[in-house]
């Protein structure tokens, strides 16, 4: 029989535990890389989240200064449009928004603008004009725009688009979020 050294078995051994080794690295940095992924989607999602939360908040304003205006059929300021704005690919409407009033909320500036969904500024008929939402309501109400077939009032209210632009400014990435609604003024 021939014999086999013990030292030639040692080397092929640290071969292996090598090889192994190496592996076992590439494991740990692989899965290293996937936590740091998902950490850095998840702080995404946060912030996402923040800037449709501040969003709200230009919404909320930009309604109130609605109700508050008093002449719907004249521009007033930057933020408000009496016709329907020029709107771009996304359907954001062409302006320039640098001009537009703005509100801090926290890391983020809201800025917002708001366009009466007509296509005249002076308005003959309101509803060959302008986009209206009909709703029914009760048999009380003063018959201001005629009835349906069970005899419901139908009151209309013109719309407007009230658009908001939300940017992320304390120390993030600059990144923007868009909200568009209708409102109406009653």
């Amino acid at each position: 029989m021939k014999r086999v050294s013990l030292s030639r078995q040692r080397g092929v051994t640290m071969v292996v535990v090598l090889l192994l080794m190496t592996v076992m690295l590439l494991g740990g940095l692989a899965l290293a890389r996937i936590t740091e992924s998902s950490i850095l989607v998840s702080g995404n999602v946060a912030v996402k989240e923040a800037s449709v939360q501040a969003s709200e908040v230009g919404l909320n304003t930009a309604q109130a200064a609605l109700i508050a205006l008093a002449n719907e059929n004249a521009n007033s300021g930057t933020w408000y449009s009496a016709t329907m704005l020029p709107v771009d690919a996304n359907g954001i409407p062409a302006i320039d928004w640098s001009t537009t009033p703005t509100v801090d909320v926290g890391r983020f500036t809201v800025t917002y603008a708001v366009d009466r969904m007509c296509t005249v500024a002076a308005l003959v008929n309101s509803d060959r004009e302008c986009l209206v939402k009909i709703n029914k309501d009760d048999k009380n109400t003063p018959a201001n725009y005629g009835h349906d077939a069970g005899d419901n009032y139908l009151v209309r209210s013109r719309q407007f688009r009230v658009t908001v632009r939300v940017t992320e400014t304390g120390g993030g990435k600059g990144t923007q979020t868009w909200m568009q609604t209708l409102a109406s003024r009653s």
